[in-house]
C-alpha cells in the first residue's frame, strides 16, 4: 500500500494500539524548558523513577528569562525559580541542561536543529505547541501535556491517537519579498485558524522546495496555529546539507546509513491524504495580522473585512478582536504608526531572520517613534551575528542586539509590550494580552518588521 511520509514515521515507532484506542508510541527526541517540566519530575520523584534514556532528552531555559544582564540573578521571583528548577532536575536526573550564558542556551525549537538534535524519520516532543517546528526535517514533532511530559521521561513513549493527514501544496514560485512567513500567514488566513484540525499537515510543492531549511522551519512552526497536530516537509539534499557535521548528526558509518534511510522519507506516489489543498505561491503578498488570532490576516496593502463579509458565528468575536485592536471594519492599515518592533522566537529568531532585517536597514535609521528588541534565538545565532558584522550594521543604524531568549513571543519574562501600543511582530501568536496585558500585537515577517522599524508605521517593504 502507498504510504504518505506521516505514515512511515509513524508506523516505524508504533510499540503496541490499544484496541479502538490510541497507540504507544516510542519517542527518539524529547525537548523541555523550565515552563512544563517541574510538575513532570516532581512526579517521577513520587513514583521514585528515574529518566529511562536520559540521552535522549534535551533542556534548556528560554521563556522566564531576560534577554539584557543574563550575568545578573533574574529578579522576577516565579521566573528564577523556575529557571533554578530546571537546573537542580537536570542536575538530579542526570540531563544535559543549557542553562543562562551556556554557550548553547537558546529558545528550544532552535537549538535542537542547531545542534543536529532534530533529524528526518525522528519522533520529537517537548511540553510546547511549537514543536511543530522540527518538522522541517520530515520529522512527525508535536507538542505535548505536562503528564505527557512525565510519561515519555519515564518510558520515552507515550499514548497518541492517530491523527488524519493532510497535504498543502503552495506551487509555482513566491515573488521578491515574499517569505514563509508570509506563506503561513497567507495559508491560515485562507483555511482559518481550525482548518486543519485534527490533521497532520505535510507541505509540498514548488516554492516549498525551494525554501531553505531556516523558512521551512517558520513554515512547520505556524502549523499549529491552523489547529494541526504537526507539519512536516520531506527531506532533501538542502535538509542533509543543514544537518551534517553538526554535534548530534550521525557521524562517518552511521552517517551514510542515517542517509540510506532518510532518502526513503518521503510520501509514495499515489499517497492518499485525508485532505488536500494547493495554493498558487505567486498570489501570496507580503501579509499582516489585524485581528487577535493569526487567521486574522490580509495583505499589507489590503483592507479589514467589512462587517457585511463575516459570517453570523464570527461576527461578535471580530467585532471584539477590533475594539482590541483599535481598528475598524474596512480600515487599511498601511501607514499606520506603530510602537514597537520584534524580531525573533521559534518563529523568525533564526540567523537568516537577522541577515534579511539587516540587509533591509542598513545605511538607514530606526525611526525615532519605535523602540526595538532583536532578540538572536540562540547564543549561536548571536555568534554567527557578531562573526557576520550584522551587529555593527545594526548598532549604525540605530538598533541593539539583545541576549537571547523567547522574549517578547509572551508575556513570561521582562519583555512586555506596554498596554495599548501597536508591536509589528515576528513571533506566531497575536492574542489578547500575548506580548503584555492590553499589547496589540501585528504579525508579519522579518522584513515586513524591518520596514516597520525604520519608517514608523506599517510599511510595504
Amino acid at each position: 500500500m502507498n504510504k504518505t511520509l506521516f505514515d512511515k514515521i509513524w508506523d516505524a515507532h508504533v510499540v503496541t494500539t490499544v484496541k479502538d484506542g490510541p497507540s504507544q508510541l516510542y519517542i527518539d527526541r524529547h525537548l523541555c524548558h523550565e515552563v512544563t517540566s517541574p510538575q513532570a519530575f516532581s512526579g517521577l520523584r513520587e513514583r521514585g523513577l528515574k529518566v529511562f534514556r536520559p540521552g535522549q532528552t534535551l533542556l534548556t531555559a528560554d521563556h522566564n528569562i531576560p534577554t539584557v544582564e543574563q550575568d545578573k540573578p533574574i529578579r522576577d521571583e516565579v521566573s528564577r525559580y523556575q529557571v533554578d528548577t530546571l537546573a537542580k532536575n537536570a542536575r538530579e536526573f542526570g540531563l544535559t541542561y543549557y542553562g543562562l550564558r551556556h554557550s548553547k542556551n537558546g529558545i528550544v525549537h532552535v537549538i535542537g536543529p542547531e545542534n543536529g538534535f532534530t533529524q528526518p524519520g525522528m519522533t520529537i516532543v517537548c511540553g510546547d505547541s511549537h514543536t511543530s517546528t522540527h518538522g522541517a526535517f520530515g520529522a512527525i514533532a508535536f507538542g505535548i501535556g505536562t503528564s505527557e511530559v512525565e510519561m515519555v521521561l519515564s518510558s520515552q513513549c507515550i499514548l497518541q491517537t492517530r491523527p488524519k493527514t493532510m497535504r498543502v501544496n503552495f506551487e509555482g514560485k513566491l515573488n521578491d519579498g515574499v517569505s514563509a512567513k508570509d506563506m503561513a500567514l497567507y495559508m491560515i488566513w485562507q483555511l482559518t485558524t481550525g482548518g486543519a484540525t485534527g490533521y497532520f499537515v505535510e507541505y509540498a510543492g514548488e516554492a516549498v522546495r525551494n525554501l531553505t531549511m531556516e523558512q521551512r522551519m517558520t513554515l512547520c512552526n505556524l502549523s499549529i496555529e491552523m489547529g494541526a497536530r504537526g507539519g512536516l516537509i520531506a527531506p532533501d539534499e538542502t535538509t542533509y546539507n543543514y544537518i551534517q557535521g553538526r554535534e548530534f548528526a550521525p557521524k562517518g558509518k552511521r552517517w551514510d546509513e542515517a542517509m540510506a534511510y532518510w532518502k526513503t522519507l518521503k510520501s509514495d506516489e499515489g499517497a492518499a491524504f485525508d485532505k488536500e489543498v494547493t495554493f498558487d505561491a505567486s498570489q501570496i503578498k507580503p501579509m499582516i495580522t489585524y485581528g487577535t488570532n493569526p487567521g486574522m490576516g490580509m495583505p499589507i496593502d489590503g483592507a479589514i473585512p467589512e462587517l457585511s463579509a463575516i459570517d453570523e458565528a464570527g461576527k461578535i468575536s471580530f467585532e471584539k478582536s477590533l475594539k482590541y485592536m483599535g481598528f475598524e471594519p474596512g480600515q487599511k492599515l498601511e501607514g499606520k504608526p506603530i510602537d514597537y518592533v520584534f524580531l525573533g522566537s521559534c518563529t523568525n529568531g533564526r540567523i537568516e531572520d537577522f541577515r534579511v532585517f539587516t540587509h533591509y536597514v542598513k545605511g538607514k535609521k530606526k525611526a525615532g517613534n519605535v523602540t526595538a528588541w532583536l532578540v538572536p534565538g540562540s547564543w549561536q545565532v548571536r555568534q554567527q551575528i557578531e562573526a557576520e558584522g550584522l551587529d555593527k550594521i545594526l548598532e549604525e543604524a540605530g538598533f541593539e542586539l539583545r541576549q537571547p531568549g523567547c522574549s517578547a513571543c509572551l508575556a513570561m519574562n521582562d519583555d512586555k509590550v506596554p498596554a495599548g501600543k501597536y508591536a509589528v511582530s515576528t513571533s506566531n501568536r497575536n492574542f489578547e494580552g500575548r506580548q503584555g496585558p492590553g499589547a496589540r500585537t501585528i504579525l508579519a515577517s522579518p522584513l515586513v518588521a524591518a520596514a516597520a522599524a525604520v519608517t514608523g508605521k506599517i510599511t510595504a517593504p
